[in-house]
């Protein structure tokens, strides 16, 4: 660590501020469904996968490998290259925290660096070949795989206990989804602490400090998993809310069965090195476990906007980051004004945060907020419009108490005078 420079410190402390963002922002993904079917507590929940987050850090580096030296060239990238990068991926971690919407990290991360090399060198810094085997495809493919096998999970543990007394079968599933989650978040933990492990490597590597494809120095792959359990203590609440009662509402067989095909997932891509998105994984088994209840349904209002930012953040956070290097191309006063930009960026982005803030008090409430909420479409609206008062606001009216009104004997009045007798 002797040859670190003023620059590459404000890198890597960049890169482990990116990794706590990561951690809050990726919470929801593995006890979301815990969370919202009671089975844990909700710190509780979040300390758990804290404590997983950072063993799961230390069992595996093939992601990290992938990252510091196959997506971009590392012959020529500058130091400010992966700075840029970083704040690109924060910005866009922290708007889509503020929506409520559970993108993808690691996709933010990927745009920021392909935006800022590019900006720096060129279209020949992009290793376009890996970006598609080991970042598109397995983008694609990887909520799918997960959606389908929740789906067919749901539907069998339904099948094999039909007729089991619920209580009993809704506990023994609660236990399962504890054991579940605890899997997700050690999943997690292998693949998405990596990912910083890798750009602080490549950090490394463009000043010399490491070799070209060496693993991450042990102070990295500690550093980056005590960041990223932080953040993931921290709590993402908001995504929390929405992938907990926003996408669907689910019973704990559901939620056992989506987060063991969401974990199935994610271990089997972080052994083959894929820089998986988890959170597209754990969100597409959600919404297959959705759909594997009878009578279930997914809110698509929200899974909607959900894959408009996963399809956003590559190009949004490589933008951002392409902007950020093409600052920092500019010298010192460059570098400086991006890290301003960066820092007032996420006070605004906090600010506006708490005008609606959502904890672990109120991230189970019933009465979701915009950013998790259902919305009404025009024709549900229309009808709201004309639909007569609910029942209690205005008594509802029967053939029996039409009847009675119509042969009741008109209210007297004792001050009137009598009425005349009838002529025969």
């Amino acid at each position: 660590m002797e040859h670190i420079t003023l620059l590459l410190a404000i890198v890597v402390v960049t890169a482990l501020v990116f990794d706590f963002t990561n951690g809050f922002h990726d919470t929801a993904n593995a006890m979301a469904t815990t969370i919202s079917t009671g089975a844990l507590k909700p710190k509780t929940a979040v300390a758990m996968s804290a404590v997983l987050n950072l063993i799961g850090a230390f069992l595996s580096v093939e992601v990290a490998k992938t990252i510091s030296g196959g997506i971009i060239n590392e012959e020529g990238i500058r130091t400010e290259v992966i700075f840029a990068a970083l704040v690109g991926a924060i910005l866009w971690n922290l708007l889509t925290w503020l929506l409520g919407l559970p993108s993808s990290s690691s996709h933010a991360l990927f745009g920021g660096l392909i935006g800022a090399a590019v900006m720096s060198a060129g279209w020949s810094a992009v290793n376009g070949s890996t970006i598609v085997t080991k970042v598109l495809i397995p983008a694609v493919a990887a909520p799918i795989v997960a959606g389908l096998a929740a789906m067919f999970a749901s539907k069998l543990t339904y099948r094999i206990n039909a007729n089991p007394e619920a209580k009993a079968t809704a506990k023994g599933y609660r236990a399962g989804q504890i054991a579940s989650a605890g899997l997700v978040s050690l999943a997690h933990g292998t693949n998405d602490a990596q990912k910083t492990m890798g750009i602080i490597t490549l950090a490394l590597v463009t000043q010399g400090v490491v070799a070209p494809g060496s693993n991450p120095p042990l102070w990295v792959v500690v550093s980056a998993g005590v960041a990223i359990a932080l953040g993931t203590y921290l709590g993402g609440w908001r995504i929390i809310r929405t992938m907990g009662k926003g996408l669907t509402d689910l019973q704990p067989q559901q939620g056992f069965a989506a987060q063991t095909s969401a974990a199935t997932v994610i271990l089997a891509s972080s052994h083959l090195g894929f820089s998986l998105s988890t959170t597209q994984s754990c969100s597409g088994a959600v919404m297959g476990a959705g759909l594997g209840r009878k009578g279930g349904v997914v809110r698509w209002s929200t899974a909607t906007r959900m894959f408009v930012a996963w399809g956003l953040t590559l190009p949004a956070a490589g933008l951002v980051g392409a902007g950020a290097e093409f600052l920092t191309k500019q010298g010192p006063w460059g570098i400086a004004a991006v890290a301003v930009l960066l820092v007032a960026g996420s006070a605004v982005i906090w600010s506006l945060s708490r005008r609606k803030p959502v904890d672990h008090h109120n991230v189970t409430a019933d009465d979701l907020d915009a950013a998790g909420a259902e919305p009404a479409g025009v024709v549900t609206t229309a009808i709201a419009a004309v639909t007569p008062p609910p029942a209690g606001s205005v008594a509802a009216v029967t053939d029996e108490d039409l009847k009675a009104t119509i042969l009741a004997p008109a209210p007297t009045d004792p001050t009137a005078p009598p009425a005349p007798a009838a002529k025969v």
